[in-house]
């Protein structure tokens, strides 16, 4: 072998040496927070310096101004590749799986606090979610002056249902039987 020769495979040794030692470790703390292994994190970072150095080496390289950044991604791409590849040849009696029943909303106890906002707003409310009467159709059947009018008076029927609901303390579970 020549010298310069020799020489080009030392600068070429030494280059990844230099982006083993920047980049792996970033890669390495990537890998495990994702649930892999250090064998899987050299292997991921083996594979995305492969790529790295053939994209340099390629005709149409492209600058890469931060090799770090670029191999963290070309290793992020890959370990998604290499997991989701994993997933797929799981049996499903690797999972736990939980039936859970359906909920359903407790009807009752929804109409009386809607109830509490008073007859008019019930009516009001109706129209808008249950019937899905447009807003012009709302505001004449109600006798406001406009839509504007009808969208404010259901607001304030919203924040009348709303507020009694507060005061009770009351959350998601409590509308549900």
């Amino acid at each position: 072998m020549n010298n310069n020769r020799l020489s080009t495979v030392k600068l070429r040794e030494t280059f990844f040496l230099a982006l083993y030692k920047k980049a792996f470790p970033v890669v390495a703390r990537y890998v495990a927070r994702m649930g892999g292994s250090i064998e899987e994190a050299q292997d991921i970072f083996q594979d995305a310096l492969v790529i790295y150095y053939e994209k340099v080496a390629s005709a149409q390289a492209e600058i890469i101004v931060n090799e770090k950044a670029y191999l963290l991604g070309v290793a992020k791409k890959l370990w998604l590749q290499h997991y989701k590849a994993g997933l797929k040849n799981l049996p499903l009696n690797d999972f736990d799986i939980e039936v859970v029943p359906d909920e359903q909303p407790a009807t009752n106890k929804i109409l009386h606090y809607l109830e509490t906002a008073g007859k008019k707003c019930m009516e009001l409310l109706k129209a808008y979610y249950y019937d899905h009467l447009p807003v012009g159709d709302v505001a004449t059947l109600f006798g406001y002056s406009g839509t504007h009018s009808a969208t404010v008076a259901k607001y304030k029927c919203l924040e009348k249902v709303r507020e009694t609901v507060k005061q009770n303390s009351l959350n998601y579970a409590d509308f549900i039987e």
